[in-house]
């Protein structure tokens, strides 16, 4: 029941989910701030203008009073002043002299003062950028020691953990930041460590039970004289055991789609939808649903089998929640050098403010509450799959009533080497 037709409109509203975290519009004056070396430079530039234009203002008012005190004029008609005791044991010039000839002294003196202070002024200025540049390199080599905790930052995931900064040197600020951080980062893998094994104890303690209570009831409802209420019974056991297990399944799924993707392989999207669609024809089949697709090349590195399940699920979340004789339409294409997949279905109206939360675990809409249909993890693999590849999703609901769901990977040619 497959053909081709034109993909799925989009619907005017799409709530996108990136990292499972909200997103923060940081304002632009902040984002044009600059960084703390070009703060500390700008500091250290400003207290050095600072303390320059203090010495040279104190170095010319000193000169002009060394001067005043160094030369007594006078005018012929005016009496000399007699020097004071203080200025006797020093250099005393006391003359009368003609007024042009004073006039042309003071002049002297304020040219000499004027010249003190535009060369010092040019001398301050050469030097201050001199110290800008020297101020620029010196706070670089000072905050080389906190780009190694940025870098460490950078580069931490689940798969770096036991990376560690072993930053040497005094025992300064950054050096305690630095062993705090070492200190973190303990703290993170045993924690890692712990969840891993509560995973795999889970996995065992939790299965293996449903298993033994599964071929139990499978072999007593072989039993020949069974009742019929006996019979009954144990198919609506053998359903609540099959739930459980199916919860469990996707429990663990969710663990392990949401840690780090260590090995990468090339996966052809285009092969891994066609597949999923024909595994899913039967279910289709069954309920009078139409599936259409369009598919395109795209080549994405990541997990073989989680990207299959993240498609699985999304086509088997179309199918599950739609309507009698309802439509699916899958689409795979590139876009801006990421693959796209995108899975339409009609179904009943869905708010809009209620989209963004599908992607909750064990969240599901009114019209999805029948324990029947799934235990509400489906949309939440499909998030922590497209995390873990480092993609995003959108959802946004039709308005002829529906789902559109749009999952962008990082196309082969993008994905970045991870880091070693």
């Amino acid at each position: 029941m497959t053909g081709r037709v034109p993909s799925a409109v989009r619907g005017p509203r799409a709530v996108r989910v990136r990292a499972g975290l909200r997103t923060v519009r940081v304002p632009g004056a902040l984002r044009r701030a600059p960084g703390l070396r070009g703060r500390l430079t700008l500091i250290y530039t400003g207290l050095f203008f600072a303390a320059g234009a203090t010495l040279l203002w104190v170095t010319y008012l000193l000169t002009a009073r060394a001067l005043d005190r160094e030369f007594y004029l006078s005018l012929p008609s005016a009496p000399l002043p007699e020097p004071t005791p203080g200025q006797a044991d020093r250099k005393f010039l006391a003359v009368s002299l003609p007024k042009a000839l004073v006039t042309r002294i003071e002049q002297g003196k304020a040219q000499v003062l004027q010249d003190l202070f535009q060369n010092s002024a040019l001398v301050m200025v050469g030097i201050g950028a001199l110290a800008i540049i020297l101020g620029y390199v010196v706070v670089a080599r000072v905050l080389r020691p906190l780009h190694r905790v940025t870098e460490a930052a950078e580069r931490l995931s689940e798969s770096t953990l036991h990376e560690r900064i072993a930053l040497s040197g005094p025992q300064d600020d950054v050096k305690r930041l630095a062993d705090t951080f070492d200190a973190m980062l303990d703290r993170l893998q045993r924690a890692f460590d712990a969840q891993r094994r509560f995973a795999l104890n889970a996995s065992h303690e939790l299965r293996t039970p449903l298993a033994i209570n599964r071929t139990l009831l499978e072999v007593a409802l072989e039993e020949p004289d069974a009742s019929e209420d006996l019979t009954r019974l144990g198919k609506a056991l053998l359903a609540t055991n099959a739930r459980h297990e199916r919860l469990i399944e996707g429990l663990l799924m969710l663990t392990r789609s949401e840690h780090e993707l260590v090995a990468r392989k090339p996966v052809d999207i285009e092969d891994v939808t066609l597949g999923v669609v024909e595994l899913l024809e039967p279910t289709a089949r069954r309920r009078h649903i139409t599936v259409t697709e369009r598919l395109g090349p795209g080549v994405a590195d990541g997990d073989p089998v989680l990207i299959e399940r993240c498609v699985f699920n999304l086509v088997e979340n179309a199918l599950k929640y739609n309507v009698k004789d309802g439509v699916v339409e899958v689409e795979v294409d590139t876009e801006d050098g990421n693959i796209v997949i995108r899975v339409a279905n009609t179904g009943p109206l869905i708010p809009a403010y209620e989209v963004a939360d599908l992607f909750e675990p064990f969240h599901r809409l009114r019209e999805r509450v029948g324990s029947a249909q799934g235990s509400g993890l489906g949309l939440s693999i499909v998030r922590a799959i497209v995390t873990a590849h480092g993609g995003e999703v959108e959802a946004a609901p039709r308005a002829e009533g529906g789902l559109t769901i749009t999952v962008r990977l990082p196309s082969a040619a993008r994905v970045p080497a991870p880091a070693r």
